[in-house]
């Protein structure tokens, strides 16, 4: 794990923020800084600091690398996520397409937990966890995948042990946190709305 900056906090570690990833007038999410801003986000799990979350972590890096190996691969039609899905698809293929869903669910979890915990401000990061993931990830997923998730659930350190974790100075990381939480609530609203339409299926 990056060590944290004296008077600084966790997010100063972060290579690219949800807040920094550019959104065009048309909605589109460009590519490279939200893969930037994904990659610098599973960290979190870092500093979640239990082995039960590796499975986690390991499906949204795994997710990532899809969604990467399309824009390496078709550059010049990947500049946004949008674009990029409806380019894949036109090849018949929908590997990076089938990832970015997955990844949005991963970002869908961790930030409606995130949420959660922000809002209810005497509850424990457990069941933000659980109950952010029964709207999410749980319906999606195996009656052999679920249990794997539901242990990394338990797993979580107390909400205390957490929030020190990301700094010392609690006010600076429930605005940086915040922050980050709004950002990314955005960018998965929009994409969202994007799967769900006709033209980005399968």
């Amino acid at each position: 794990m990056t060590a944290i900056p004296v008077d600084g906090t966790w997010f100063d570690t972060l290579n690219k923020s949800f807040a920094d990833v550019p959104i065009g007038e048309d909605e589109g999410i460009s590519t490279t800084e939200f893969l930037e801003a994904a990659d610098s986000l599973v960290t979190l799990f870092d500093v979640l600091g239990s082995a039960a979350f590796t499975p986690v972590k390991k499906d949204l890096l795994n997710n990532i690398k899809k969604v990467r190996d399309r824009q390496l691969a078709a550059p010049g039609e990947s500049e946004t996520l949008q674009k990029l899905v409806l380019n894949e698809l036109k090849t018949k293929n929908h590997t990076a397409t089938e990832g970015l869903v997955w990844l949005v669910r991963g970002l869908d979890f961790t930030v409606q937990a995130l949420r959660h915990n922000i809002d209810n401000s005497t509850k424990e990061l457990a069941d933000s966890f659980r109950e952010a993931y029964g709207k999410t990830l749980k319906p999606h997923h195996s009656f052999i995948i679920k249990p794997i998730f539901s242990a990394a659930m338990s797993a979580t350190p107390y909400r205390k042990d957490f929030y020190k974790k990301l700094g010392e100075d609690q006010g600076k990381v429930n605005a940086e946190l915040l922050k980050e939480v709004v950002a990314l609530e955005k960018v998965v609203s929009i994409l969202k709305t994007f799967q769900g339409t006709k033209e980005a299926q399968w």
